[in-house]
């Protein structure tokens, strides 16, 4: 059963009850790894942009009526205080994404890193990208100046993909969005176990001139931001917090599977709705009950309607969509809303 009065005590750190910690209460508590889990990377990058667009978009505005499942809570600590990442299982709709935002904002962790992966991603993709041409097209243009010209940086031409930027050393974890890990290719969970082992990996652009340039100013995933790698390696210093979310059909190896906390999320139920409709409606949302409601009676349906397309249908009440004199036209439109596709997938 859910504690609403769960206070940050103990070995709590994320309370999952919906507002932002105090920043220099956090820094006392927050523990220390355990020994095989520390890891030595080195000198802290500055911290990371704390504005972050996507935390009203998806979350609505912070509110603590409903908190999340104790359960859930403890898992994440745990992966907190152990340096693990969190695979999340769940139906679609059931906040899997949301979460790395809910943590993001509670402790405080700066701007989510998200890597969507598709069947054509590899792990290179995450890691970082190197614009070969670039650098042969800068090169040329320089010798053309004449031997004074300074010759291109080559960490002009390296961008830190999302999980090489939260590999980066940070004081405080930032957090990683592996979202939908269960369309990759057969490879990548493995590749991902090693590069979680090693907390860091090296740019083999950068090894190959670090004699010359032992320090090279690379970009990262965060728009606008560099960050320095010392002899062709990143290395980090807090293991980021590492979300990842998969459908419930996908089999992992187990070695994989071994290294990742688990962690399935259920379904809302009716309170759980109506405080994700508050959030993203903070002024009031007439009529929401009654979609709650009719809602959660399509849920054993096939192929029921996303938590987002009960959103839309509660922006559409609260457009003027909805008036009394015309039930029947809005019942045509929520059908249309919420429409099933048949059992094949076709129209």
């Amino acid at each position: 059963m859910t504690d609403p009065t769960r206070a940050p005590i103990g070995w709590r750190i994320y309370t999952g009850l919906g507002h932002a910690v105090d920043a220099a209460e956090r820094d006392r508590r927050w523990p220390a790894p355990p020994r095989w889990r520390a890891f030595d990377g080195g000198p802290d990058e500055p911290p990371p942009p704390q504005e972050d667009p996507e935390l009203g978009r998806r979350l609505g505005e912070p509110i603590v009526s409903h908190p999340a499942d104790e359960y859930e809570v403890d898992v994440v600590n745990a992966a907190l205080h152990l340096r693990r990442p969190l695979l999340v299982t769940g139906r679609p709709g059931t906040g899997r994404s949301s979460l790395a935002y809910r943590i993001a904002r509670e402790l405080r962790l700066g701007r989510v890193l998200r890597w969507p992966v598709t069947t054509q991603v590899s792990l290179r993709h995450g890691l970082y990208d190197y614009d070969a041409v670039g650098l042969v097209q800068a090169t040329g243009r320089a010798a053309a100046q004449g031997p004074d010209a300074p010759p291109p940086q080559v960490g002009d031409y390296v961008r830190l993909g999302p999980l090489g930027t939260a590999l980066l050393p940070y004081g405080l974890p930032r957090v990683l969005l592996i979202d939908e890990l269960d369309q990759s290719d057969i490879d990548l969970p493995q590749q991902l176990r090693s590069v979680f082992e090693d907390g860091g990996f090296e740019i083999p652009e950068l090894v190959r001139v670090a004699g010359r340039t032992p320090e090279a100013t690379v970009h990262t995933a965060d728009p606008g931001r560099t960050a320095t790698v010392r002899g062709g390696r990143v290395a980090c210093h807090e293991f980021p917090l590492v979300v990842m979310t998969c459908s419930e059909d996908r089999d992992f190896p187990a070695a994989f599977l071994r290294h990742c906390l688990r962690l399935r999320l259920p379904e809302a139920g009716e309170a759980g709705l109506a405080s994700m409709v508050a959030a993203h409606f903070p002024d009031g949302a007439e009529g929401s009950t009654e979609l709650i409601q009719e809602y959660l009676s399509r849920r054993g349906e096939w192929d029921p309607p996303a938590v987002d397309q009960l959103l839309d249908a509660v922006h559409l009440r609260t457009s003027g969509a909805f008036t009394p004199q015309d039930r029947g036209e809005w019942r045509r439109l929520i059908e249309a809303l919420w429409r099933r596709l048949p059992p094949d997938g076709t129209e």
